[in-house]
């Protein structure tokens, strides 16, 4: 998800509610501590100099139970964001602690925002010698001559 496509749903949200892919809801009293643009510049194993943009937002739970962001006031943040920082229209990372932190990637569901999980994965797996994958194919789909085949039974095998 985009920062363009959040700030489209938010107005339309009575509440925001971040969910887990397991189903497991983030604490209502969440705070959104941190907006921010992250860059990463790297190279990959095969040599290849990469950049990569994400618009960065932290979830964080405090003590405080009463605590309810709503739509508008997110929204705010995300306005002073683009405005302070010059933040653009790229994808959003959400950072979230459970047993360490996470970042995640960002969808709707139609109700809830849904923290998806990241994977790593290789951008040059020629360099590293990882053959690619072989298509899989069923025996029974391979459209071959019929009358040239053998059938069991027929003793031409």
């Amino acid at each position: 998800m985009t920062l363009e496509q959040i700030k489209e749903i938010l107005p339309t949200l009575d509440n925001v509610e971040f969910e887990l892919e397991n189903g497991q809801f983030v604490s209502e009293h969440f705070h959104v501590t941190e907006i921010g643009m992250v860059t990463k510049n790297f190279i990959d194993c095969g040599g290849t100099i990469r950049k990569e943009e994400k618009v960065n937002f932290q979830l964080w739970n405090a003590d405080d139970y009463e605590h309810r962001l709503k739509p508008g006031k997110l929204l705010h943040i995300i306005h002073l964001s683009e405005e302070k920082l010059g933040i653009g229209n790229f994808e959003i990372e959400v950072e979230y602690q459970d047993t360490t932190i996470g970042k995640y990637d960002l969808e709707f569901n139609g109700k809830n925002f849904v923290l998806k999980n990241k994977l790593t994965a290789c951008f040059a797996q020629d360099a590293c010698g990882i053959p690619p994958q072989k298509q899989k194919v069923n025996l029974s789909d391979l459209s071959g001559n019929k009358q040239n085949s053998c059938s069991p039974n027929s003793g031409c095998c």
